[in-house]
């Protein structure tokens, strides 16, 4: 087979790079981010159902979401939940200054993504800030 000129070795197909060998520019991480966060608070909006079923119910059930959310995860998901809601705003008006057409240029979208990933995470721990304040010292919300 190796001498006939019409059969020819099959040499492995190269492979597509994966995202690890990529350098992520700030616009795909703030557009897989805005995405993600879409998805985060549609979930969230569930734990807000149960928040609003569980005051319409026995106190036993109010209680029993107060519980989940004051513990250490209910907090990091509230976190989550505040943080997303965060990045979705201030990224969605990034978008629309884009539709506008501002902000296009490399450095200056690069500028804008790191501004609402920072202003986004302030945002979150500030009002984290100010829910405890307003629970008490050291309070879970």
């Amino acid at each position: 087979m190796a001498d006939n000129p019409q059969v020819q070795t099959r040499h492995p197909r190269p492979l597509s790079p994966f995202l690890t060998v990529y350098r992520w520019p700030v616009t795909m991480a703030t557009s897989i981010t805005h995405r993600v966060t879409g998805v985060g608070i549609s979930a969230g909006l569930i734990l807000i159902a149960w928040w609003l079923v569980a005051l319409t119910r026995e106190p036993e059930q109010y209680d029993l979401f107060v519980w989940v959310v004051s513990g250490p995860l209910g907090q990091i998901v509230l976190f989550g939940f505040v943080w997303a809601l965060a990045f979705h705003l201030l990224n969605g008006i990034r978008h629309l200054m884009w539709d506008m057409g501002y902000g296009f240029k490399v450095p200056t979208a690069n500028k804008t993504g790191v501004l609402v990933v920072t202003l986004s995470v302030l945002l979150a721990i500030g009002v984290f800030v100010f829910a405890h304040m307003e629970a008490g010292v050291g309070a879970p919300l």
